[in-house]
């Protein structure tokens, strides 16, 4: 069996893995990139879309399930299974996708049009999203199935939003079976809105994400009082507080945290809560759909006949129209996507109110490389907003204790659950982070290893278990050659000599990414020595 890592690789956003066995093709996640990376979503497929016999989604988030229906739109006629409120969610987000992209093509050509450049197209359309809704197929939780011949497939509770899922995978290739665990995006072992992750004993690979595997979060408690500080400051300046919120889970969240701060007292209630996104709303109702999979807290809150997620003076903001008229409400807390800043109702609100000190922004999530919440969160005093330079004079908080990532400690925790030894590929992390996940690993006795993006390894059972051929880094023919000790000593002198040569020469690479792909490699030499040694 093989695994193709087609993104996710160095970078949070993009997640795509290809499972083959034989002739049969299973697809793991197929994401939109988004920051820095957004161009990467119109370069071709790595591979021909129809040869796909399905995919399974281990969340309903863009940067896992965005580039499905482009996938449709290329060729690919199999099915798309998830949980049920992925499935739910996923509809939601597609439609909203989909909207954007025509806004911002329409845009893109009336530009270029002015350039006499040629028009831009939208990645897919509504009418792509309906074709890739049609395959959509939900599953329950722990349920056992088999997608393709010769895959089994269960999807476990991963805890990061409602319907996220860990994927275990066993597939026999006819020289044994072996089985691979997809963690998705993990959720913290200490929740507030999801269930804890499921605990997985056992498996021979598993593809761990890192988004926070170099830090830290703070506690419930903690992130709810600064949360609560930051609020508080809002009300003394009479001024804004602006939320930037993906609208999935962190929105709900923050419902239910002005939600209790009401009814704490803390909060008055004649401050307007405006929920400044339509498929905010949609995603809601798939919550209150699905309540039985959230948490215990929130199934304590429903059965004292509290409504989680709909605190009091809550309104709900359906077109443009009204959103602009929120500019000339001087107090109000505003939540509205995107949660990074690089698109959507937000910009706007930014727009008119960074430049006032009475204004507080209050991040909540994570801000992804060259996107305008990064910048805001690392402090810059001037920045672009909707092609005009602002001034930031608003107070800028950040919440990290309210992401719905598992932090270092957590991943460590999920981690050393599995008792059968199995090794980890790193994934779904900048590359600081994925190292530093690394080195947790390593001083724990767990065995990791860091994929390139476009890397292929060659995968075995247990009874055979070693490191996995690597395809994807230099030459095809890897795999055979490490197959033997002969091979092995001379990749291990070309390492040598490659070593002395740019420690010689140096290289044009910059600093800092050079001392992360050095760094990556010494992990990878250090796991194949600490191999040798167990053997």
């Amino acid at each position: 069996m093989r695994l193709r890592v087609l993104g996710a690789a160095g970078e949070v956003t993009g997640s795509n893995y290809i499972l083959e066995s034989g002739s049969t093709r299973l697809m793991v996640d197929c994401g939109l990139h988004q920051g820095g990376d957004e161009d990467k979503n119109r370069e071709p497929f790595a591979f021909d879309p129809s040869t796909i016999d399905a995919v399974l989604l281990t969340h309903a988030h863009l940067d896992h399930t965005g580039r499905v229906p482009q996938l449709v739109k290329m060729g690919f006629k199999g099915k798309v299974i998830a949980t049920a409120p992925t499935v739910d969610l996923t509809e939601v987000l597609w439609r909203d996708a989909a909207k954007i992209q025509k806004e911002d093509a329409e845009w893109k050509t009336r530009k270029n049009r002015r350039k006499g450049l040629d028009p831009e197209e939208p990645l897919y359309t509504e009418e792509d999203v309906e074709k890739a809704s049609d395959l959509l197929l939900p599953v329950a939780y722990d349920d056992m199935l088999e997608p393709v011949p010769g895959f089994r497939v269960r999807f476990r509770d991963a805890g990061h939003i409602l319907g996220s899922a860990n994927i275990e995978v066993w597939v026999d290739d006819g020289d044994g079976e072996v089985k691979i665990v997809f963690s998705g995006d993990l959720g913290p072992q200490q929740t507030v809105m999801e269930r804890t992750p499921s605990v997985i004993e056992d498996a021979d690979y598993v593809v761990i994400e890192s988004t926070y595997g170099d830090r830290e979060h703070r506690t419930n408690e903690e992130s709810r009082e600064e949360f609560r500080e930051a609020m508080k400051v809002m009300i003394q300046d009479h001024g804004k507080v602006l939320i930037p919120t993906f609208v999935v889970d962190r929105a709900q969240r923050v419902l239910y945290e002005i939600m209790l701060m009401q009814k704490d007292g803390i909060l008055p209630p004649g401050i307007p809560i405006y929920f400044d996104s339509p498929m905010g709303e949609k995603a809601t109702e798939v919550y209150n759909k699905h309540l039985s999979l959230l948490s215990s807290e929130i199934q304590e809150q429903i059965r004292s006949g509290n409504d989680p997620f709909s605190p009091e003076n809550l309104r709900i903001v359906s077109n443009a129209e009204e959103s602009k008229r929120i500019n000339e409400v001087k107090e109000a807390v505003v939540l509205a996507g995107s949660g990074m800043c690089n698109g959507g109702r937000i910009v706007h609100h930014l727009k008119n109110s960074l430049f006032l000190e009475t204004t507080d922004v209050v991040f909540v999530g994570y801000q992804a490389r060259s996107t305008l919440g990064r910048r805001l969160v690392e402090g810059e005093k001037y920045v672009r907003v909707a092609g005009e330079e602002v001034a930031v004079k608003a107070k800028i908080h950040t919440i990290n204790g309210f992401s719905a990532h598992a932090d270092r400690r957590d991943l460590l925790a999920w981690a050393r659950q599995f008792r059968t030894d199995p090794l980890f590929f790193i994934t779904h992390g900048e590359q600081g982070s994925s190292l530093a996940l690394a080195k947790t690993f390593e001083e724990n006795g767990i065995r990791s290893f860091i994929p390139e993006e476009g890397g292929e390894y060659s995968l075995v059972g247990k009874k055979e278990t070693a490191l996995p051929s690597i395809s994807g880094i230099q030459a095809s023919s890897v795999p055979r050659e490490v197959q033997t000790g002969r091979a092995i000593d001379a990749v291990l002198g070309d390492i040598v000599t490659l070593a002395a040569e740019l420690k010689e020469d140096g290289s044009s690479v910059p600093q800092e990414e050079a001392l992360n792909l050095a760094l990556s490699a010494r992990t990878l030499l250090k796991t194949l020595k600490r191999r040798g040694a167990d053997d």
